[in-house]
């Protein structure tokens, strides 16, 4: 039996109408339809037929797993398009590591040029306090000649100590120096009408990374993590705003479908990510973060 009668089928036996079901599910009837008749090529694309299809199989009680796995051949296959997507993301991180050497090799002069403004201020510093010394020899033998008293023998000695303060300051400046890294949010790669996939890089401090999700609407949604396991799969409305998600030690995360962009907003550690593709023109979106930690 093919997957379209199966499902059809178990509608009928759970006494679902089309109706209730595009109730339940929210997909639109036609598509309902279309999938029953088996008539796949006409749903908004290969993610959409896996999609609907889950969840019309959960909404009258079918494992969805296991149908899908049951008729793979007759539903459209997406590993061409995974293939790309992982190509992509490994070009990202190989020039996002480039990047990351560069900066380190560009604060090595800094690094030297202060080293050497120490080395010569001890120089400096050690000629000048011998100098102190011999004319304090000379002033005291001077003294002693015409028996005079010093009140207070400690005033040349004291004067050393402040330049021994300063070298010492002079010393932590190094480490003082050292700039802390900020989180940004970045658009790497924009997709268009026909491919409608944005590449996006965050770097993180170290820090956690917290994902959060808002809608204003209506919206059907798919987000991945770096294993492809499922963070959130299915319709996203107002009353479930907001929802935020922990995504500390993750390389990327997937939104594998974006049904209605106009209502869906995304922030990643309170910085929200502005779509490269206009949602009012492109309702339909997929979006991949990959996620730089700039401490390791």
């Amino acid at each position: 039996m093919e997957i379209g009668a199966r499902l059809k089928e178990a509608r009928i036996a759970k006494g679902l109408s089309l109706d209730e079901l595009q109730e339940e599910t929210k997909i639109q009837k036609r598509y309902l339809v279309a999938i029953e008749e088996g008539n796949l090529d006409i749903l908004p694309g290969k993610f959409y037929a896996r999609a609907f299809i889950k969840e019309y199989a959960s909404a009258v009680g079918l494992d969805a797993n296991e149908l899908l796995e049951e008729h793979q051949e007759e539903i459209p296959q997406t590993e061409e398009t995974n293939l790309e997507q992982y190509s992509r993301m490994q070009r990202t991180r190989r020039a996002s590591h480039g990047e990351k050497s560069s900066r380190i090799f560009s604060i090595l002069p800094t690094i030297i040029v202060v080293l050497l403004v120490i080395g010569i201020f001890f120089v400096a510093w050690y000629f000048i306090k011998e100098g102190m010394s011999g004319n304090s020899s000379e002033t005291e033998d001077a003294l002693n000649d015409n028996e005079i008293i010093i009140n207070n023998p400690n005033e040349v000695a004291e004067e050393p100590a402040d330049e021994t303060e300063e070298a010492e300051e002079a010393e932590e400046e190094p480490e003082n120096s050292e700039e802390q890294t900020e989180e940004q949010l970045t658009l790497l790669e924009a997709g268009d009408s026909a491919n409608p996939e944005s590449v996006y890089e965050f770097i993180s401090s170290g820090e956690e990374v917290k994902l959060t999700i808002e809608s204003e609407g209506n919206t059907w949604l798919e987000i991945y993590d770096t294993n492809n396991e499922q963070l959130f799969f299915g319709s996203f409305s107002e009353d479930q705003s907001p929802q935020e998600f922990d995504i500390t030690g993750e390389e990327s995360i997937y939104f594998g479908s974006i049904g209605y962009a106009p209502a869906l907003t995304i922030f990643v550690n309170g910085m929200e990510l502005e779509y490269a593709l206009d949602p009012n023109e492109n309702n339909v979106q997929r979006i991949r973060i990959n996620i730089v930690n700039e401490t390791e």
